[in-house]
């Protein structure tokens, strides 16, 4: 691999994006047209609180290994964003506020007994990675925000035609991503072009980025084999 510029890197990192992301999966599609019933949904949501809730962990674990305190302020934002600062705010309970919604018992989706196998293999990889790896490949890694905004607006507006058993209320967990997403991924996108400056640490970044889609890949390919295909594992969620 031959170093590329900033601006070249960059344009790989929004090429794996275009190609990668995980509004291209079959499921997203399936539930941003109205294909999915409401176990269905009911099933993404309860898989997906599994990667929500898990959010903050990984962003602590990069927290502690940041170097300045520049850095940390800014990452602190993340986890404050999820957890919130005090009870019953923050990304995590509204997410919650979609599942109760949608008529899944809280202390049911909270004690993951639900989880599909590979929603918690596949989150669980992610936290490790974020832990284990460079503080420039975690921070890579979360790169997929350069692209949520477009999966939010068109999951937000395709559930709320679509679906008589959602609101804007139920969906709120997404309106403040529109703009929190932004902002992270302008940090994160500045951080890598800064610090990305050899072809082995320009490898390392896209692989990075390479990795989170997947993760989010696999996510929906499991919903999709247990959900729509009918193989639902044991122990997972049974509508």
């Amino acid at each position: 691999m031959t170093l590329l510029t900033p601006d070249q890197l960059e344009a790989q990192l929004r090429q794996i994006g275009a190609e990668r992301y995980h509004n291209r999966h079959p499921f997203h599609r399936k539930l941003h047209d109205g294909r999915l019933d409401k176990a269905q949904v009911q099933a993404w949501a309860l898989n997906r609180y599994y990667y929500q809730a898990r959010i903050p962990a990984k962003d602590a674990t990069l927290l502690a290994r940041l170097p300045t305190a520049e850095l940390r302020r800014e990452w602190r934002r993340r986890i404050e964003d999820h957890d919130g600062t005090e009870p019953g705010t923050g990304g995590v309970a509204r997410w919650l506020m979609l599942t109760d919604g949608l008529g899944l018992d809280r202390d049911y989706v909270e004690s993951l007994d639900g989880l599909l196998p590979a929603t918690r293999f596949s989150v669980d990889a992610y936290v490790n990675f974020v832990r284990d790896q460079s503080i420039l490949a975690a921070i890579a890694s979360s790169l997929t925000e350069l692209f949520s905004p477009t999966i939010i607006s068109e999951r937000v507006s395709g559930m709320l035609r679509h679906y008589d058993f959602v609101s804007e209320k139920t969906l709120a967990y997404f309106t403040p991503r529109l703009t929190q997403a932004p902002r992270d991924s302008d940090f994160a996108l500045a951080y890598v072009r800064e610090n990305a400056r050899t072809p082995e640490r320009q490898k390392e970044v896209l692989g990075a980025l390479e990795f989170k889609c997947s993760v989010l890949w696999t996510m929906l390919d499991a919903l999709d084999y247990a959900y729509v295909e009918g193989h639902i594992p044991p122990g997972a969620f049974v509508p």
